[in-house]
């Protein structure tokens, strides 16, 4: 536990670093300077805990794997945890600054792309909190999710350099550097009592470098390590082709090793972004395979009691390869046969799924694999007949058996790599977890349904709450006696009692509208928008895919911009609506819903009779900074994603427990947001999971319904005209009405504006909306990262 620290000796230890690391003083540093300097002293005293702690106090560690860890920003965070976030702000302002100037110089770590990357970062944070012995592993991308940029109304796609200012978090240990090895051919050889040796030559060779993030623990007690994995060529330079004149051609090796940390989630539309994306992956796993088993060896001694102290859990199929690269190593590098390598695979390994949809499951083109990875092809092979064994046994010949397959048609398999190896498999919400045992890998579950289960999402409540929203934080404390919710978020609860209270709610109002006007300064600085404060702060803030269904709230304003040129006197509650999405780069029906909503968004807000009334606003280059900026101030939130489709969702937990309203589908995490609260305090619509499915088993006509319903043949006549801008969204008109609306948007269209209509009628009482808002943040403790690490740590890590 860290003990007291000054505001004088932060400013001490803060000018000492400026004049070690850059050759200035505290008044002549550049304000980027200062902010570097910050991160090197927070960094080094969470060292310093980290070398305290005792090496060896963990019977089982915990390894989570991850492609993404969307960390966002880290100095508040560690100074907050660390309880010295007053000691740096005081500082900072002892040294004429502007500590709030401060903040802004860190990027973000753009180290992931949303739900899966955020939810990781707060999952380090709680095992850090809780005191688990946890290692996060990813990579080191120099350049993280693109910088979002609006040009001529389209988004485009910029290079993300966080890494350059964020290089004070990270540590280098090359003494800790592994190989990692592509291509090249198997040579068989068998020894003398019949053991078969893959001898791999004519490999091409990358080291894998770790840079190292220390995660410290609220309250100081403990920190752990995010090793992110850099790639570094064997060869820096090859001399006789530069002293041939031919310089860019002797940097070739280099150039191509370092490509596959450059840019995370590379566009895959082409055969160079396929293989590009699995070197990501075999590096990621192959680097971290060969970290756990030296640690293991150094600490315990014997290889074959590595089930017992190690627990690596996989966040989604990205890193399924760990279970081929675990038996290589424990077949060729340490000597075991097949069965006892694969009893310990098979018991170290559990796997997270993300997805319902079973088109989204990862797969790898067959050839790509056999010649970029040929030992662990082999591996794979033999993993595929023993399942296929397995298979057939369990059910005989039949399209069970083909469906669950490792390899086929050409391709590999992923998940069902997981379903054969690892001793847990787990959903991410409830519906999520019964969505898999009953649909998604029902065979699978039939025959092991002990390895079935669900843990609920959760998020870093310090951060999403406390931290972002010190206005509502310090309320809660007055109310509770004490901080303590930080650590019991269950005490949460206890804000029941004063969801009448005349006082609180109005207390609440006013932190409220204090975060709205903090939300409009981000406006100003961010995108130069002028934020109507006294308006309602309607957000949509996620990835943009088309079962999230922005265009379905897209269709309701347009709706409602109509219906003000009705009639402009009609009684009206001033709303402003915020989105916050990236698309991927080569989703093209993602990018036009992008430019529709910047065209209505332009319209709108240019329209005289909608001033004042009705606004758009969406936010460019959303990022975790970004979400922290608008979630305290949104008072309505909208998770309208297509029922069955969303795994769980973090987004409604954050803006729930800042005292958001939700108006959303029983979808996800929403339908045990909807237990708790209820009708009474969230509003519900739509099409139920079953529904959808008997309305499509009957034939569903999505133009039926547009013939029957005048509002939603004006919305689309409106998209179809195009709005001030002169563009015209016919296409996307087009792929609702005759592409099947794969979606379900016109399906609960009149549901959804139905009950938008009822949300805005109950919220227009501002005493009612601040009950709301009590209620919220009230029954949001359940969704704190803290109940879902302890879940994991009982029901799936085993872990005391």
């Amino acid at each position: 536990m860290i003990g007291q620290i000054s505001r004088d000796e932060v400013r001490s230890a803060i000018e000492d670093k400026l004049c070690a690391h850059f050759g200035v003083t505290g008044e002549n540093a550049a304000d980027d300077q200062i902010f570097q300097a910050t991160a090197i002293v927070i960094r080094e005293i969470m060292s310093r805990l980290l070398a305290a702690e005792n090496p060896t106090r963990a019977e089982k560690e915990v390894h989570y794997m991850s492609m993404e860890f969307l960390m966002g920003r880290s100095l508040m965070k560690n100074a907050f945890n660390l309880g010295i976030s007053e000691a740096v702000t005081g500082a900072l302002e002892d040294m004429g600054r502007n500590a709030t100037d401060i903040f802004e110089c860190e990027p973000d770590a753009g180290l992931g792309n949303g739900g899966l990357g955020r939810l990781a970062a707060c999952y380090m944070d709680s095992m850090a909190t809780l005191g688990l012995e946890a290692t996060g592993y990813s990579i080191c991308y120099e350049l993280g999710m693109f910088r979002q940029k609006f040009e001529n109304g389209q988004q485009t796609e910029s290079a993300d350099n966080w890494r350059s200012a964020a290089e004070s978090w990270l540590v280098s240990k090359h003494d800790e550097a592994v190989e990692v090895r592509f291509g090249g051919h198997i040579s068989p050889r068998w020894d003398a009592v019949g053991h078969y040796h893959a001898e791999h030559t004519g490999y091409t060779a990358v080291i894998a470098v770790p840079r190292d993030m220390l995660i410290v623990g609220y309250g100081g007690n403990d920190v752990n390590t995010l090793r992110l994995w850099e790639a570094h060529s064997t060869n820096d330079l090859d001399m006789y082709r530069f002293s041939s004149g031919k310089y860019v051609e002797s940097l070739e090796q280099r150039s191509m090793a370092e490509v596959i940390t450059k840019v995370l989630y590379p566009a895959d539309d082409h055969t160079e972004g396929k293989t590009l994306r699995l070197k990501q992956q075999y590096f990621l796993v192959s680097a971290t395979a060969q970290d756990i088993v030296r640690k293991h060896l150094k600490k315990w001694g014997d290889i074959r009691n590595f089930a017992q102290h190690h627990t690596i859990q996989i966040n989604d199929t990205h890193p399924t390869m760990i279970i081929p690269e675990l038996m290589r190593l424990f077949m060729d590098e340490h000597g075991l046969g097949w069965d006892e390598a694969w009893d310990i695979v098979r018991n170290s390994v559990a796997y997270t799924n993300h997805t319902v949809m079973s088109e989204a499951l990862e797969k790898w083109p067959q050839d790509l694999v056999q010649n970029l990875l040929p030992r662990l092809w082999e591996i794979m092979c033999e993993i595929n007949r023993r399942w296929c064994d397995y298979l057939v046994a369990s059910f005989g010949q039949g399209e069970k058996v083909g469906r669950n397959l490792i390899i086929r048609d050409g391709q590999v398999h992923m998940a069902n790599m997981c379903l054969a190896a690892c001793y847990k498999v787990n959903g991410v919400s409830r519906l999520h977890g019964e969505i898999l045992k009953n649909d998604l890998f029902k065979d699978i579950c039939s025959i092991r349904p002990e390895r079935f289960t669900h843990v609920t999402n959760g998020i870093d409540h310090r951060r999403w709450l406390a931290q972002i929203n010190p206005g509502l934080h310090g309320l809660i404390c007055e109310l509770l006696g004490s901080d303590d919710y930080l650590t019991k978020p269950e005490r949460l609860g206890e804000l029941r009692a004063y969801a009448s209270d005349s006082e609180v709610r109005r207390r609440m109002q006013e932190i409220k509208h204090d975060n709205k006007r903090r939300f409009a300064d981000f406006a100003v600085r961010n995108d130069g928008f002028t934020l109507n404060t006294d308006a309602i702060v309607d957000v949509q803030v996620k990835r943009l895919h088309e079962y999230k269904r922005q265009l379905l709230c897209a269709m309701s304003i347009a709706s409602l911009q109509l219906q003000l040129h009705d009639d402009p006197n009609m009684d009206f509650l001033p709303r402003t609506f915020v989105f916050g999405a990236k698309a991927a780069a080569g989703y093209k029906t993602a990018k036009r819903i992008i430019e529709l909503l910047l065209s209505m968004a332009r319209d709108i807000n240019n329209d005289p009779l909608c001033k004042d009334k009705l606004q758009v606003y969406f936010v460019e280059n959303y990022r975790v900074s970004a979400a922290e900026a608008i979630i305290p101030a949104a008072q309505v939130s909208e998770q309208i994603s297509t029922a069955g489709k969303e795994a769980s969702g973090t987004g409604c937990m954050k803006l729930m427990m800042n005292g958001a309203v939700t108006i959303g589908t029983l979808d996800g995490a929403n339908v045990e947001m909807y237990e708790r609260l209820g009708d009474e305090n969230m509003f519900l619509f739509g099409l139920h999971t079953d529904e959808i499915e008997a309305l499509r088993r009957k034939g569903y006509d999505p133009a039926a319904i547009h013939r029957a319903d005048p509002e939603i043949q004006r919305i689309f006549n409106r998209f179809s005209q195009g709005f001030s801008d002169g563009k015209s969204y016919s296409d996307l008109v087009s792929q609702l009405l005759y592409g099947g609306d794969q979606y379900m948007l016109l399906a609960d269209y009149r549901a959804y504006a139905d009950c938008q209509k009822k949300l805005y009628q109950r919220i227009s009482d501002p005493g009612e909306l601040a009950r709301l808002a009590i209620m919220n943040t009230a029954e949001s403790g359940v969704f704190a990262a803290d109940r879902a690490i302890e879940e994991y740590a009982r029901n799936i890590w085993n872990l005391k």
